[in-house]
């Protein structure tokens, strides 16, 4: 298998103990075999027989590098848009209103129904190579805006396509319990059955890595979430929650004692449930995106966070109502300004914490033995990734050891 060597370059390793901040290193070399990374330091330090055995040599030419990004929430693929609930809250109506009047989620649901799986395809795809512009290399989709099997199914088989046609990672999550359809309105718990239904059906059939919900006053209890979780866990599959968004409904301490690998959102996260997670190992997810379009004003704690080691990612939300956004770049940033993490704090959490998020142990960090995804920026420096609003300083990204 043919070794490549690159050099020219500073490395932003993003490994935890590194001795420098972004486990930076300044004239490093990387080795790849295959997929894989063989080798990573200074340049300087490098094996003189296993540079000999290097084939290919590529100059970066100054370029910074960094792992592949990993976006660990996005609803990427929908029907329509909701332009019309952003005038109306605009007006001043809040997101808890409109839900309540048809709108929101469901609307949604009703377009994505509407929409073949060509169409959503088609326009995934656009929202997609946004995203792989700005060197993103996994990406996580959810389901959740069928919310009937046909059309789950239907979300599902369009994300497990877009991975396949694309030069990255998609991993899918099965968010049934997202809403409640209209079909069962006033009747959440017979929903759940049907959720549970849905579940074994579409994990038989290989389209789900992980399994969702929303805990939530407009959506679903701590005791229906603990069923559709009961299940997915009797089936293998790791967990993720929307959780404490709204309000503090004790979803981040539920998803805790199942283990999950996330809680997302966590605006009215508490002492209690900041306790449960770090206990538990879940990442806490930020979506500054979604943040920002509610013009929510309470900030997810992010000093209770940190006073307890919980790991913090960030994301895109990418939906069409609360977070109609296809640049991580952009939210790292938002990560900064709005919630006040440090641009390292925001970096790890679309890196090495974003692929804690989806359970993925070969990325995020550049190290020997971890998947050969990296990116190539035209900066002196990592703290500039999160600092120009509307930039894009990327300029190749590797991906499983290739060029894309």
């Amino acid at each position: 298998m043919t070794l490549k060597l690159w050099t020219g370059c500073r490395v932003a390793t993003m490994a935890a103990d590194g001795p420098r901040p972004y486990g930076l290193i300044e004239d490093a070399a990387l080795v790849v075999e295959g997929e894989r990374l063989r080798w990573v330091g200074p340049r300087a330090d490098l094996p003189r027989e296993l540079e000999a055995a290097c084939a290919q040599r590529i100059d970066a030419h100054g370029a910074l590098i960094t792992p592949g990004l990993i976006d660990c929430h996005t609803h990427l693929v929908y029907g329509g848009d909701r332009a019309n609930e952003f005038e109306a809250r605009l007006g001043g109506a809040s997101y808890e209103e409109i839900a309540r009047q048809g709108g929101g989620i469901a609307s949604t649901v009703r377009a994505t129904r509407a929409a073949s799986a060509a169409e959503l395809q088609a326009q995934s795809r656009v929202r997609l190579r946004q995203f792989l512009s700005e060197g993103v290399t996994t990406l996580e989709i959810k389901s959740g805006y069928g919310l009937a099997l046909e059309h789950e199914r239907k979300l599902l088989q369009v994300a497990r396509s877009l991975g396949r046609e694309q030069a990255l990672d998609v991993r899918t999550t099965f968010l049934g319990a997202h809403a409640l359809p209209p079909e069962f309105a006033g009747r959440a718990d017979d929903y759940v059955d049907e959720v549970l239904t849905m579940l074994a059906q579409l994990h038989a059939e290989g389209l789900v890595d992980a399994v969702d919900a929303f805990c939530e006053r407009i959506a679903f209890s701590p005791a229906q979430v603990a069923r559709v979780f009961a299940a997915a866990q009797a089936l293998g599959l790791p967990l993720k929650l929307h959780a404490e968004q709204l309000s503090d409904c004790g979803g981040a301490a539920l998803a805790a004692r199942f283990g999950a690998l996330s809680c997302d959102h966590l605006e009215w996260l508490s002492e209690e449930g900041a306790a449960a997670m770090a206990d538990a190992g879940s990442v806490a997810v930020l979506l500054p995106g979604a943040f920002y379009f509610l013009r929510e004003t309470r900030l997810p704690p992010v000093a209770l966070l940190r006073r307890h080691g919980v790991p913090m990612a960030i994301a895109s939300d990418c939906n069409p109502g609360s977070s109609p956004c296809t640049s991580l770049l952009l939210m790292l940033n938002m990560a900064c300004t709005l919630f006040r993490l440090t641009p390292e704090e925001a970096l790890a959490g679309v890196t090495r914490h974003a692929a804690q998020a989806l359970g993925l142990q070969d990325r995020g960090v550049l190290a020997a033995g971890m998947r050969a995804d990296f990116v190539l920026w035209d900066l002196q420096g990592p703290a500039q990734l999160a600092y120009a609003l509307g930039a894009n300083p990327w300029r190749q990204t590797i991906f499983k050891g290739e060029s894309r």
